[in-house]
């Protein structure tokens, strides 16, 4: 887990999260991870598996969600 510093809330003063890649893994099951989540105490990551099943009660404390899930479509057509 990546730890940011305190900041007043405001999201746009982290710093621009990189894409997604390959070496990105599941915070829950070690799978590619396709969604970050920036909570108060850091980011968490997670397949798109994960992230859906954990959306609701995160979306409640989550500073940010970034989903990048829509590649997995992308990435399986020739």
């Amino acid at each position: 887990m990546t730890r940011y510093p305190e900041t007043d809330g405001a999201v746009d003063e982290l710093e621009p999260p990189h894409e997604l890649t390959a070496l990105d893994r599941c915070d829950s099951c070690g799978a590619q991870a396709y969604i970050r989540v920036v909570v108060s105490s850091g980011e968490l990551l997670f397949c798109a598996h994960h992230g859906r099943k954990h959306q609701e009660k995160l979306s409640e404390i989550a500073h940010s969600w970034h989903d990048e899930s829509s590649r997995l479509v992308a990435e399986s057509r020739p």
